[in-house]
């Protein structure tokens, strides 16, 4: 068996195979990158609400 007839036969799943091996290494790499990681210092929860108040009172409409 030949490196031809390997590559024709089991051409999707060496493509395939590459391929998720290269995005879950890439996808580790992004993970565990320093520069993404936030210090648990400079944390600063926020709120699960935002809210708008508007200080300007509205034009008064005529009748």
């Amino acid at each position: 068996m030949g490196l031809r007839t390997i590559w024709n036969n089991y051409k999707v799943l060496i493509v395939m195979g590459t391929s998720l091996g290269l995005i879950h290494w890439g996808w580790y790499n992004i993970k565990s990158h320093p520069a993404l990681h936030q210090n648990k210092q400079d944390y600063i929860p926020e709120s699960g609400i935002a809210a708008y108040v508007s200080t300007a009172q509205a034009p008064v409409k005529p009748k």
